[in-house]
């Protein structure tokens, strides 16, 4: 598994966890910088980890086939290594939200977590309440 520390380097201290590369179209990285530095103000913490893992992220060509890579609009089903419980979700820009039809908004802890993850990574998040959680992409389905 390809893994980089918080700095992005590929060693980590024993303090810091360990996060997966991810990936992110060109069209996506730049329309997700403007969603993070417009919520700065109303959702900070969220704000600041999507830019967080938007300054670590590979940035590819949007003609690039991206199989396999969970980019915006995609659905992907992912479990929760601690409950074993597996969802699939759509993950989406927060007008297009909508719990109710599982599509899950990037700015919310668990999309951040998700965005340009590839099928078998795992990642640690942390909810809104501040519970640490992990989760294994398990299949990424392109819209």
């Amino acid at each position: 598994m390809n893994q980089v520390d918080d700095n992005g380097r590929g060693k980590a201290s024993p303090s810091r966890r360990l996060k997966p590369k991810i990936s992110i179209t060109a069209s996506d990285h730049a329309r997700l910088r403007s969603l993070a530095e417009a919520a700065t103000t109303r959702m900070p913490d969220v704000a600041d980890w999507l830019a967080d893992e938007l300054d670590r992220a590979r940035i590819i060509r949007d003609e690039r086939p991206t199989s396999g890579v969970v980019r915006m609009g995609d659905g992907v089903a992912f479990r929760d290594n601690t409950t074993g419980q597996v969802q699939t979700v759509s993950l989406v820009y927060p007008d297009e939200a909508d719990i109710t039809l599982k599509k899950i908004s990037v700015l919310t802890p668990i999309g951040v977590a998700l965005i340009g993850m590839s099928a078998g990574e795992s990642i640690s998040w942390q909810t809104r309440t501040g519970e640490v959680r992990d989760l294994t992409v398990t299949e990424v389905l392109p819209k």
